[in-house]
C-alpha cells in the first residue's frame, strides 16, 4: 500500500508516536489479558480519568446540597447551551445565554446556588477508567506511578492520567474496541453455519470484486465502514470508485481542508482534467491519486526523492509545516532547495513544490489510517453484497440496543432483498441469525423490555422440552427468577406468539392469568412431591377474552416493544388521501435535497425548495432558542423518516398538534447538510384542516335508486350555514343505473365540512357506492 514506517517511528523523531489499534469489540478484554502475561501483569494496568464538574453539573450538585428542588435545578442547568467540543462555561452562559442569565437574575435562590456553584466549577468530580489506553512498562509499573484497584475489579490502574504517564516517559497504547470488527467476526461466524464448506478469510478477500465496487459506485454503503454518510454517498456517485487505492483517497480527502481537492480528484479520474505534474520526479509519488497531493506519507515522499531528506528527516519536515512556524519554514526552504538543486531541480520549480506541499501539509491525512479504513470499509461491502443477510443479521444483532439504526438496518434490508421475519418465541434465539442468503430471522434481544439473561432462560427451556404450546406453557416452564411479566408482555407485543396464537390482545390480556396459572401448578407439585401422588389433572388453559385490537392499536404495541412499527405503519390508513393533500413522500424530500459538487466546493448546501409533505410524529422535543422554544419533531411515513424543525413563532401557535402519533400535514423548506436532509415548517396542519383547505368538492356516488331523504339527513349535520356562505365544499352527486351514469352539482347553499366521519356515514347508506374528497 505504499505505506512508510517512518511514518510511525524513527529516529529523527523527538516524542513518542501514538499507539492506536482497533480490537473486536467483544475480544478486546483477551487481548488486554493476553499483553498481561506476555509482559507481567505487574508492568501491564489502564490508565485513570478524572471527571471533572461541568456547567451543568456543578450548577445540579450545589443545588443538591443546598436541598433546592431537583427539577428547579434541573430546569436552570438545561438553560446553559450544550456543545461537548466546546464547553459552555457558568460565566460564558451569565454574558452570552439571556434565558439562564434572566433566570438568575429572577430568583434569589438560583442567585445563591450560582455564587456556590462558580467557585467548584471545573474540579475533580470522579475517578474512572481511559476507554482505551493500556500501559506497558518497562518494569514493575510502581516503579513508575501509584496504582489504585477499581471497585468491583481485580485489574489496577494507574492514578496518573494519560498526560501524566506520558509526562514520565512511559508509552500510553490505545486498544480500542471497534464495532465493524465484530459485524465482521459474527459474519464470517454466520456464513460458515450456513455454508460449513466455507474457507475465505477476511485477510484473503479479492480486491478486485467488481459487485463490490458497484455498491460503492451507487452510493449504496448503509453498514459500511467509514462510507455511510450521506455527503460521501454523493462522493461515491460521483467519483465512480473501482479500485481500493480510490477507496483509500476518498477516506482520506473527505475531511475538512482537503475536500477542496475532492473536485481535482474526481475529475482526473474520470478524465475530465488532465493530470499534470509539476516534476517528474514527483510522477511516481501522485500516480496513483491522479497527481493531487492525498497523504502525509505523499509529502514525506516527496521531500525525499526531490529536496534529499532522509526519511525521518522528512517527518520532522511534515510536522513543522502542520504548525506553520516561520521561522523554522525558512529554513527547511533552504535544507529543500539545496537538496532539490542536487538532484538536478531549478530553483524556481523546486520553490514552487515547496510551496505546494507547505500548502496541504496542514490537512494531509496519515495514508496508514485510511488504507486500513478503506481495506475494512472494503470487507464490509463484499460480505453484504456475497453474504447479505448473514452480514445484516451481524449489524443488527451488534446494534440491537440503537433503535434508530435498527430501524434504518431493515429499511436496507427491504431495499437489497433481504427478508426479516418477525419474531417468533420457538425459532427466534437472542441475536438475529441468517437462515438462508436472503432471510433473516428476528432476535428476540431486539425486544425492548426483555433483556439477555431472560431471552437466554427462554430459549434454554425451549431446547429441553421442546417449543412452548402456548403462553401458559412459556409461563410455567420457564424459571420465574429469569422472566416476568413486563418480559411476556413485550413478547406479546413484538408478536413473538403469533405463530401460536395471532390474537395479541387475548393473549396480552392473559398473560397475569398465565403467571397465575404457572405459580398455581408450581405449588400443587410441590405437595404432590411431599405426598407421593398426583391427581392426574391435565394443564387448563383459559384465555381471557378481550377486544380484538385495531390494526393501528396492533401497531401502537408493536413500536412500544421494538421501538418502531415492524409490521406495518399508521401511515398506510391515511396514505391515499395525504398523498391527494400533499404530494411529496418523505423519501422524495431527500431526493430534492440535491448534493451540489461545484468546483472548489463540493459540499451540499440547503437548497430551499418548498415541499407539501405528510407523516405521523414518531417523536417530539423542544429546546430553548435565543428567540424562545422551538421544536425539532421526526416525521415517518410509509417510505422513510425526517426530522422537521418548527421555529418559535408557529411552534407556540400549534404546539397542541405537536404529539406523538399525530398526522401532520406540512408545508415547508428543505434544509440539507453533509449528514441529513430536514425540513424547516413554514406551516403544520392536521387532517380536518389539511382537507378543508383543500377539498374542492365531495363526491357521493349512487347506484340506482336511493332514499333521497335518509341521504340528506346524513349531510345536514356537516352542513355549512348561511352565515358561511362560500365555506365548506360543493357536492357532487355521481349516479349510476342501468341506462348510463350523470353527475348531479348540488346548489352552491349545499356546502359540506370536510370530515372523515361524513364520508364514513355516506358510505352506510343504501345504494351509496362510495364517498370521497376531490382536492385542488
Amino acid at each position: 500500500y505504499g505505506l512508510l514506517f517512518e511514518r510511525f517511528l524513527n529516529p529523527e523523531r523527538v516524542s513518542m508516536p501514538d499507539f492506536d489499534i482497533d480490537f473486536c469489540q467483544d475480544n478486546r478484554d483477551r487481548v488486554i489479558e493476553y499483553v498481561k502475561r506476555k509482559y507481567g501483569h505487574d508492568a501491564v494496568s489502564q490508565i485513570a480519568t478524572f471527571g471533572t464538574l461541568g456547567a451543568k453539573a456543578v450548577v445540579r450538585d450545589a443545588g443538591r446540597v443546598l436541598d433546592m428542588p431537583y427539577t428547579k435545578c434541573d430546569q436552570l442547568s438545561k438553560l446553559i447551551p450544550h456543545n461537548p467540543a466546546d464547553p459552555w462555561t457558568l460565566d460564558r452562559a451569565l454574558a452570552n445565554e439571556p434565558a439562564f442569565a434572566d433566570a438568575v437574575a429572577a430568583d434569589e435562590e438560583n442567585q445563591e446556588l450560582i455564587a456556590l456553584a462558580r467557585p467548584l466549577e471545573g474540579l475533580t468530580r470522579n475517578v474512572g477508567m481511559h476507554a482505551g489506553g493500556v500501559l506497558i512498562a518497562p518494569g514493575k509499573l510502581t516503579d513508575f506511578t501509584p496504582l489504585y484497584c477499581a471497585q468491583g475489579t481485580e485489574g489496577v490502574i494507574s492514578q496518573y492520567d494519560k498526560d501524566d504517564v506520558e509526562a514520565i516517559g512511559l508509552v500510553k497504547f490505545d486498544f480500542l474496541g471497534l464495532t465493524t470488527l465484530t459485524i465482521l467476526d459474527l459474519t464470517i461466524k454466520y456464513v460458515r453455519q450456513l455454508d460449513p464448506s466455507f474457507t475465505l478469510e477476511l485477510d484473503t478477500l479479492p480486491l478486485d470484486d467488481a459487485a463490490t465496487y458497484k455498491i460503492f459506485k451507487d452510493g449504496d454503503t448503509t453498514a459500511i465502514f467509514q462510507f455511510e454518510s450521506r455527503g460521501m454517498r454523493e462522493l461515491l456517485k460521483r467519483a465512480k470508485p473501482d479500485r481500493l487505492e480510490d477507496l483509500t483517497a476518498l477516506n482520506a480527502l473527505y475531511r475538512p481542508g482537503p475536500m477542496d481537492l475532492i473536485p481535482d480528484y474526481v475529475d482526473r479520474k474520470q478524465g475530465r482534467q488532465k493530470v499534470e505534474y509539476l516534476h517528474p520526479s514527483i510522477e511516481p509519488i501522485l500516480a496513483e491519486t491522479y497527481g493531487v497531493m492525498v497523504y502525509q506519507e505523499q509529502v514525506m515522499r516527496i521531500a525525499q526523492v526531490t529536496g534529499g531528506y532522509s526519511l525521518g528527516g522528512a517527518d520532522v519536515l511534515r510536522r513543522v509545516m502542520s504548525k506553520k512556524k516561520p521561522e523554522e519554514m525558512a529554513t527547511h526552504r533552504s535544507v529543500f532547495v539545496e537538496g532539490a538543486a542536487k538532484k538536478g531541480v531549478d530553483e524556481g520549480t523546486a520553490m514552487a513544490l515547496f510551496n505546494h506541499i507547505e500548502k496541504f501539509a496542514g490537512y494531509g491525512f496519515n495514508k496508514s489510517h485510511s488504507a486500513a479504513y478503506a481495506v475494512v470499509a472494503y470487507q464490509t461491502a463484499y460480505l453484504k453484497v456475497h453474504y447479505p443477510a448473514a452480514f445484516m443479521a451481524a449489524n443488527l444483532s451488534t446494534l440491537m440496543d440503537d433503535t434508530d439504526k435498527v430501524k434504518d438496518l431493515i429499511e436496507d434490508c427491504k431495499k437489497i432483498g433481504v427478508k426479516i421475519l418477525q419474531p417468533d418465541i420457538n425459532a427466534s434465539n437472542y441475536r438475529f441469525e441468517p437462515i438462508d442468503l436472503k432471510t433473516i430471522r428476528y432476535g428476540l434481544g431486539g425486544i425492548k423490555g426483555t433483556g439477555r439473561g431472560a431471552i437466554e432462560a427462554i430459549v434454554a427451556a425451549r431446547q429441553a422440552g421442546g417449543p412452548f404450546a402456548d403462553l401458559f406453557d412459556l409461563a410455567a416452564r420457564v424459571d420465574k427468577q429469569f422472566i416476568s411479566r413486563r418480559v411476556i408482555e413485550a413478547l406479546v407485543r413484538a408478536g413473538a406468539f403469533d405463530r401460536i396464537n395471532p390474537d395479541r390482545a387475548v393473549q396480552l390480556a392473559s398473560v397475569g392469568r398465565a403467571i397465575d396459572a404457572a405459580d398455581s401448578a408450581a405449588a400443587s407439585a410441590g405437595q404432590v412431591s411431599l405426598f407421593g401422588a398426583t391427581d392426574g389433572t391435565a394443564r387448563h388453559i383459559e384465555y381471557v377474552t378481550a377486544a380484538k385490537w385495531s390494526e393501528r392499536e396492533k401497531l401502537a404495541n408493536e413500536k412500544l416493544a421494538l421501538g418502531y412499527y415492524f409490521s406495518g405503519h399508521p401511515f398506510a390508513e391515511f396514505a391515499v388521501e395525504a398523498r391527494r393533500l400533499a404530494p411529496t413522500s418523505l423519501s422524495d424530500v431527500g431526493k430534492a435535497a440535491r448534493t451540489e459538487f461545484g468546483r472548489g466546493d463540493y459540499r451540499s448546501e440547503p437548497r430551499g425548495e418548498q415541499v407539501r409533505l405528510a407523516g405521523i410524529v414518531v417523536s417530539a422535543r423542544s429546546q430553548n432558542t435565543r428567540r424562545g422554544r422551538m421544536g425539532i419533531i421526526v416525521l415517518e411515513d410509509s417510505t422513510t423518516s425526517l426530522e422537521l424543525m418548527v421555529f418559535t413563532e408557529l411552534y407556540d401557535r400549534k404546539r397542541a398538534l405537536i404529539k406523538e402519533d399525530q398526522l401532520l400535514f406540512v408545508t415547508g423548506r428543505v434544509r440539507s447538510d453533509e449528514q441529513r436532509v430536514s425540513v424547516s415548517a413554514d406551516e403544520l396542519m392536521d387532517l380536518a384542516e389539511a382537507r378543508a383547505r383543500a377539498a374542492a368538492r365531495l363526491r357521493i356516488e349512487v347506484e340506482g335508486v336511493g332514499d333521497v331523504i335518509q341521504l340528506r339527513d346524513a349531510l345536514n349535520p356537516y352542513r355549512v350555514t348561511n352565515g358561511h356562505a362560500g365555506h365548506g365544499c360543493r357536492i357532487v352527486i355521481s349516479y349510476r343505473n342501468g341506462a348510463g351514469s350523470v353527475d348531479l352539482a348540488l346548489p352552491e347553499d349545499w356546502r359540506v365540512r370536510p370530515d372523515d366521519r361524513l364520508a364514513a356515514d355516506l358510505a352506510m347508506q343504501p345504494r351509496v357506492r362510495r364517498a370521497y374528497y376531490n382536492y385542488t
